[in-house]
């Protein structure tokens, strides 16, 4: 009966949803909550009758055991949040001990238990596996240091002597559509690299690829012609040179070891 409740508690969990119960004005949100009811009344009784049976204290009574320890923490935040509720008091933190109760299951199978004992006995095994991470990111992390700090703030700019026309408010350098999260990241002659700015896609308005230069630019406007939305702008973004910021906000990059190891956690 104790795994059926825990089964019927997961349910109940997985059901529920924060941003539309928050009020719990819905049918389906009082028909959980009666069940989340009857779940902790049922984990309740079941604690009392295991003290009664066995004890309170002591080796071998109820929380000499660190299974019904972790029964009885879980009740008593239960009991926690339905007093908070009386006196209409919000402890979301409280709420969220509703996730442990499904670790009960693993104290009503034996070899369940058995094997998170075991688990629990290699924690301090991992430690050496851990140190041996920390020392191949931290290598990686020089490395990427030595070879990309400052690349891949890289991006294509206006050339020096090029006058922006005020009217097309031009960007000091090349931005794709989805500019943070995939740049156009350049790479100097000097550096082998694959991508260089000479690579900048050409300008398209309307599904239609531009191809004018500057000069029909002016020359069009000498005519008084208003048809100069197609000029091909972005052939002037020629010079690779540093910006201000790395993709993703900044997060992305190798400007130092800490934002190393985050590139080569990621990667990894």
């Amino acid at each position: 009966m104790s795994m059926l409740v825990i089964l019927l508690n997961c349910v109940t969990l997985g059901m529920f949803q924060p941003c539309e119960d928050n009020t719990c004005d819905s049918e389906r949100c009082k028909i959980l909550q009666g069940f989340d009811d009857f779940i902790f009344a049922f984990f309740a009784v079941e604690m009392i009758a295991k003290m009664v049976a066995l004890g309170i204290f002591g080796p071998k009574c109820y929380l000499g055991d660190t299974w019904n320890r972790l029964d009885f923490f879980i009740v008593i935040a239960g009991m926690l949040e339905y007093s908070l509720d009386l006196q209409n008091v919000s402890l979301s933190a409280v709420r969220t001990v509703r996730v442990l109760r499904p670790l009960r299951a693993i104290n009503r199978v034996p070899s369940m238990r058995i094997l998170v004992t075991l688990l629990l006995d290699t924690l301090p095994m991992l430690g050496n596996v851990l140190l041996l991470c920390f020392f191949v990111f931290f290598i990686f992390g020089i490395v990427g240091v030595q070879l990309w700090a400052g690349l891949l703030r890289n991006r294509c700019f206006l050339e020096e002597n090029f006058t922006i026309p005020a009217s097309q408010g031009l960007d000091r350098y090349y931005h794709t559509e989805n500019d943070d999260e995939n740049p156009f990241i350049c790479s100097l002659l000097k550096d082998n690299g694959m991508r260089y700015c000479r690579s900048v896609p050409q300008r398209r308005v309307n599904n239609i690829e531009c191809t004018l230069d500057d000069t029909s630019y002016y020359l069009l406007l000498s005519n008084n012609t208003d048809n100069i939305s197609c000029i091909n702008w972005n052939q002037y973004y020629t010079q690779c040179q540093p910006a201000d910021h790395n993709p993703f906000k900044g997060a992305i990059n190798f400007d130092n070891i800490g934002y190393a190891w985050i590139a080569i956690f990621q990667v990894r």
